[in-house]
């Protein structure tokens, strides 16, 4: 792989974005000041994110200095952290009562864009995927993950639609509208589809984007697990059915993506 993948501008943006999480997430979990005014159900998802964050910042840094040593693995690593750290702090930065770390939420969001719109523009390494049935399972996993959070939040959104109400887990979290919904049947659960069909019909960009959207996948089940596991301890017993499925998620996601990152090679 050229370095050029990861200029100079993306490792130092990369960097600024570990430290500026970094600061938001332990504040988040040790400090009271930035959830004080959310429900006690949306402040234990924002530290759940929190913990989740900190993990991505682990494997951001670690990718990104894999990368510019010349590894298209870690390349596509560091975007689907790039990903999963762009979900996050949108939600962060619409949903969470204004607080101090406000700017720190915006200055995350802006990095992760336009590092991202960076690093995809740049992006001319020839490679390929030199296993098909790896190829199937991490498009089949994208889209069976797909299916079943639609199905979910659809479950949810269409009962309050035909009622009039709103739907319960906005409720008790507090929220006018869940963001979540949002990004995730606007974007994120369409990407998962495109991915996958593009990959089994054997295109670039659906092979590109594979190993992005899976680690995505994997981070953001981390942290709702980690989320769920707080909430737990909160007495929220009727965590634990989705706190399994969200487990089992992450685990199908890392073998899908570890089995797939194996055969990727950069020519």
């Amino acid at each position: 792989m050229n370095n050029t993948l990861i200029s100079r501008y993306m490792t130092f943006s990369t960097g600024v974005i570990a430290i500026l999480v970094t600061v938001a997430s332990l504040l988040g979990l040790f400090t009271a000041s930035p959830y004080v005014l959310e429900t006690e159900n949306w402040r234990l998802q924002a530290q759940g994110q929190d913990i989740g964050n900190l993990i991505g910042v682990v494997v951001l840094v670690i990718s990104v200095l894999l990368a510019r040593k010349g590894s298209f693995r870690a390349y596509l690593v560091w975007l689907g952290t790039l990903f999963y750290l762009l979900y996050a702090y949108i939600i962060y930065a619409v949903a969470v009562h204004f607080n101090s770390l406000f700017l720190i939420y915006v200055s995350i969001l802006g990095l992760a864009i336009f590092t991202l719109i960076f690093a995809l523009t740049r992006q001319q390494v020839a490679f390929e995927a030199t296993k098909v049935k790896a190829v199937k399972l991490a498009s089949y996993t994208l889209i069976a993950i797909g299916v079943l959070f639609g199905l979910l939040w659809l479950g949810e959104i269409i009962p309050a639609l035909i009622s009039g109400d709103v739907p319960k887990s906005t409720q008790d979290a507090g929220l006018w509208v869940n963001p979540v919904y949002v990004i995730d049947l606007s974007t994120v659960i369409p990407g998962f589809f495109i991915t996958g069909y593009l990959a089994l019909k054997n295109k670039r960009t659906g092979k590109l984007f594979l190993a992005p959207w899976l680690m995505f996948s994997a981070l953001m089940g981390g942290s709702i697990v980690a989320a769920m596991l707080l909430m737990l301890t909160k007495g929220y017993a009727s965590t634990i059915p989705p706190m399994v499925m969200v487990s089992a998620v992450v685990l199908v996601s890392t073998v899908s993506l570890t089995k797939y990152l194996k055969t990727v090679a950069s020519k």
